[in-house]
């Protein structure tokens, strides 16, 4: 890390304006929070008083839930607002749900949104730090940097490794802040899938578009396969699930091609015998749990620096 770095950012709004110091910093504090989830009281009063805002208008259970145990863990008050039980229902804006959000004061407001860009534009509009829990297609910042942190924490280090994303890269946030991550550590990126899904640009950036399965997979450091929506399965970009799984699902054998010692990661929830099989789920070099526990690790850390 460079001499005489601070951490000088309001929001955590995406991957993309983060540097590699910022990342490694980001990281190691939150290896400095991780040992508080391992203590019998699991409880520090560094966020005492601070009141934090979990504004999802998109379902979610593992973010959702993170963020929760994060802010409680560091004893703030949380308050949970979903699209359902939210004044968007009756036809308010986002401006204005958070500028009335904004005049109860909040130290901290995490939004999901289905719309690309909605954290950013929330920035605008309010006093509180935003981060940014998963917008559109764009980003999910914090799933990157745990992603991230799992990696380091098995490989100790996150340059000079081959990352391996499989799936719809398209509509992917997680891959999108993923590929901008691991590249920005100084890792290679590549990525393998539907031709229909793989966004144009990518050899731009520096990662590389695969052909087949085996140019992914081999000697891969990392393979991370990607949620199929299935709530898209009738879109004509994607092939049918049963070819999905059987073109583009890791099996055993796809596993075999990466490095003994490669990690298997997803983001989840999986969809078992899609995407990844039940047997590479579940077997020695999944860290997929892994990345669930750094998941809150890494949000203890964003809500710490974002209140400065």
């Amino acid at each position: 890390m460079t001499t005489g770095y601070f951490f000088s950012h309001r929001h955590i709004l995406d991957i993309e304006h983060l540097s590699a110091d910022d990342i490694d910093y980001i990281l190691t504090t939150a290896e400095s929070f991780k040992e508080i989830s391992a203590r019998p009281i699991k409880k520090v009063p560094t966020l005492r008083g601070n009141t934090i805002i979990n504004l999802f208008f998109e379902p979610s259970t593992r973010t959702r839930l993170s963020f929760e145990i994060a802010a409680k863990r560091m004893s703030a008050d949380t308050f949970n607002i979903s699209a359902s039980t939210s004044s968007t229902t009756k036809g308010e804006t986002l401006i204005d749900t958070a500028r009335n959000i904004s005049a109860m004061n909040p130290d901290i407001i995490i939004l999901r949104h289905s719309f690309s860009g909605a954290p950013h534009m929330l920035s605008q509009y309010v006093n509180a730090a935003v981060i940014n829990a998963g917008d559109g297609t764009h980003e999910h910042p914090s799933q990157g940097l745990l992603d991230m942190m799992t990696v380091h924490e098995h490989k100790k280090r996150l340059n000079d490794l081959k990352i391996t994303i499989i799936g719809d890269i398209l509509h992917s946030r997680v891959a999108h802040s993923d590929i901008l991550g691991f590249l920005r550590m100084g890792s290679e990126v590549f990525v393998y899938g539907p031709g229909t899904l793989i966004p144009p640009g990518l050899q731009e950036l520096g990662v590389t578009v695969c052909s087949s399965m085996k140019e992914a997979v081999e000697d891969a450091d990392v393979v991370m396969t990607l949620r199929i929506q299935k709530e898209r399965q009738n879109d004509p970009l994607l092939p049918s699930l049963r070819e999905y799984a059987t073109v583009y699902g890791v099996t055993a054998k796809v596993a075999s091609w990466a490095r003994p010692d490669a990690l298997i990661m997803h983001p989840g929830p999986i969809n078992r015998g899609i995407e990844l099989m039940p047997d590479v789920a579940d077997g020695p070099q999944s860290v997929i749990l892994d990345q669930v526990t750094n998941g809150v690790a890494v949000r203890m850390a964003l809500l710490y620096l974002v209140t400065g």
